[in-house]
């Protein structure tokens, strides 16, 4: 796949360089497409057989497990800070 791959590359430089350096012209014509004409016609008819689709809710019972909650009372690190205060008893701030 790859010496596939690797041979029309190296086809596509000889013929760009063949261009390039006026060995190879090639010349074209510009074309026109084809007249098409349509007359008459029917689209075809479709009949489809579907199945309706409702949807609603139904009161059913079910067990539900449930979850309970206790209080307990645990130890949790605290935070203390005190800030200084300076002779006015205001708090001091750094300059």
């Amino acid at each position: 796949m790859r010496f596939l791959l690797a041979l029309v590359g190296l086809a596509a430089l000889v013929v760009v360089a063949l261009v390039s350096l006026g060995m190879l012209k090639i010349d074209t014509k510009a074309g026109s497409l084809p007249s098409v004409s349509v007359n008459g016609g029917k689209a075809p008819e479709v009949t489809a057989n579907m199945a309706t689709v409702e949807f609603g809710t139904t009161n059913k019972t079910v067990e539900v497990p449930t979850v309970g909650t206790t209080t307990k009372t645990i130890a949790v690190p605290t935070l203390t800070l005190t800030k200084p205060t300076g002779a006015d008893g205001n708090t001091v701030t750094a300059q």
